[in-house]
């Protein structure tokens, strides 16, 4: 007689969020200017636009690091770490827990990011050119460069000692450390886990995507029909995550448990989504969360604003919701924070977190007119009132990194 197999996988919860954006430092302010519908897109001021054809950006205009982290180590810090240790003990801070409750457990990070620190190397290049080319090499600075350096620094600062991971699966790495986080929880590796992503404004991100001509004059509006393109952003989203044994012992107040989560990797083209791809990552979450399509209240969209990207979006919605489809409140958190890469996925799910929480979903803001091509209910302009008791968080990527996590009340 064959014996039943028994899953001991212990269910991981969210219990605490942290968040440095533009439209807001912690999840209060942002999650209140997120429901009204504000803009946090203004013009650049990180660095000279005069010489490029863009000038706006979801910059962090706000953000003083010495607010969380020593004067002292501020210097030798990138501004994508410096933005990620701070939504990390903002989300401890909500969680109730301190650095003297997480150190010595087993207790980590996961950090997402699509560019690391390239402002390191740009102040280098700028020192150099004023030098007449002669290259300043900065010891302190060179060792914050690397990607890996984000997470790092986190676990360093915050003594996480158990595991620290860096994701650059471009867009999607917010829920790529997600799914890795939650992984390491449920199978009782860590007990306490920081997720999410940061990055940071920089002349390379910008010339970059400018250079791909992906970019919109002023602002974003996804899924609407004269949509011209995404506007680049910044910022962290970090999410403390625990087992709901853990969180339930010691009475921590929970946001929404991860059910479960589905990636695709279709390596079509290189910035152009393909809707097989997308549909394969959903269909993926649903099946490894247990839900049906007709199970879901609420998307969080990946939403850029971008004629193909919007498109292949909501044809894989179609495809896998059918007609739950105009029944099902699709958003776009880009139309406000602008894309904020590795960090937006992240935003995303604490976007569902709160959507669940309070039962209200935010808008798609700069919505005029239906496109045709992107058949859905994108939440319009205007925030609602529902209960949504499951939620997915949709990401996509550059090389077809797609990744979906389903939250539940």
């Amino acid at each position: 007689m064959k014996s039943k197999k028994v899953n001991n996988a212990r269910r991981v919860v969210v219990t605490g969020l942290g968040v440095v954006s533009s439209l807001g430092i912690g999840w209060q302010e942002f999650w209140k200017n997120l429901l009204a519908g504000k803009s946090g897109i203004s013009k650049i001021t990180a660095f000279d636009t005069s010489q490029y054809d863009r000038h706006y950006g979801g910059e962090v205009k706000d953000f003083d690091a010495t607010k969380f982290i020593s004067q002292r180590k501020v210097p030798r810090l990138g501004r994508a770490t410096q933005m990620a240790i701070a939504a990390s003990k903002l989300a401890l801070k909500d969680a109730h827990l301190g650095l003297i409750d997480v150190k010595g457990s087993k207790s980590g990070v996961c950090v997402g990011t699509t560019m690391g620190e390239p402002q390191i190397m740009e102040r280098v290049d700028e020192k150099s050119f004023k030098n007449g080319n002669k290259l300043e090499y900065d010891f302190n600075s060179s060792m914050s460069y690397p990607a890996s350096s984000i997470a790092n620094h986190v676990a360093n600062y915050l003594k996480l000692e158990a595991m620290n991971t860096v994701f650059s699966t471009a867009c999607s790495s917010g829920n790529y450390a997600l799914a890795r986080a939650y992984d390491l929880i449920r199978r009782g590796k860590c007990d306490f886990m920081l997720a999410g992503g940061s990055d940071a404004l920089s002349r390379i991100a910008f010339t970059g995507f400018g250079r791909l001509y992906a970019m919109a004059p002023e602002k974003c509006c996804p899924f609407d029909k004269n949509r011209q393109g995404m506007i680049l952003g910044e910022g962290a989203g970090m999410l403390l995550l625990e087992s709901l044994e853990t969180a339930k012992k010691r009475r921590a107040h929970i946001y929404a448990e991860i059910l479960g989560y589905g990636m695709s990797c279709d390596a079509y083209h290189m910035s152009e989504p393909k809707v097989e791809g997308v549909e394969k990552a959903l269909k993926k979450a649903l099946r490894n969360s247990v839900v049906e399509p007709a199970d879901i209240d609420y998307i969080s969209a990946h939403g850029t604003g971008t004629m193909e990207n919007d498109e292949a979006e909501c044809k894989a919605i179609n495809r896998v919701f059918g007609k739950k489809t105009k029944n099902i409140p699709v958003s776009a958190t880009k139309s406000m924070l602008g894309h904020t890469m590795g960090a937006s996925a992240a935003f995303g799910a604490i976007t569902c977190c709160l959507t669940i929480k309070n039962g209200k979903i935010p808008p798609t803001i700069n919505h005029d007119q239906d496109d045709q091509k992107c058949v859905i209910d994108c939440v319009p302009n205007v925030s609602r009132k529902r209960i949504v008791e499951i939620a997915l968080n949709n990401s996509q990527a550059f090389g077809g990194n797609n990744a979906c996590v389903v939250w539940k009340a």
